[in-house]
């Protein structure tokens, strides 16, 4: 009782068969490996297409101009 039978299999092996079918699972993987192919090609791009990280740019106060604080409540003297 506890094991399945061959006809038990049978009807396992056939519903399988209907619901996938021998062209449906050759379409999906099919569809499976361009979508891995799609998402490497992508990432590659990306990785392509970064840029550099850009240099900080320094800013030069000359001598008697006032020095802007990032914090509006702490004066720059």
């Amino acid at each position: 009782m506890g094991s399945m039978s061959i006809w038990h299999w049978l009807i396992v092996v056939v519903v399988v068969l209907l619901l996938f079918g021998k062209g449906k699972v050759s379409d999906l993987m099919g569809d499976l490996a361009k979508g891995i192919k799609s998402f490497k090609k992508g990432m590659a791009e990306d990785d392509a297409a970064a840029a550099p990280p850009a240099q900080p740019k320094t800013i030069e106060s000359k001598p008697g101009e006032p020095v802007a604080s990032p914090d509006p409540t702490k004066s720059a003297h």
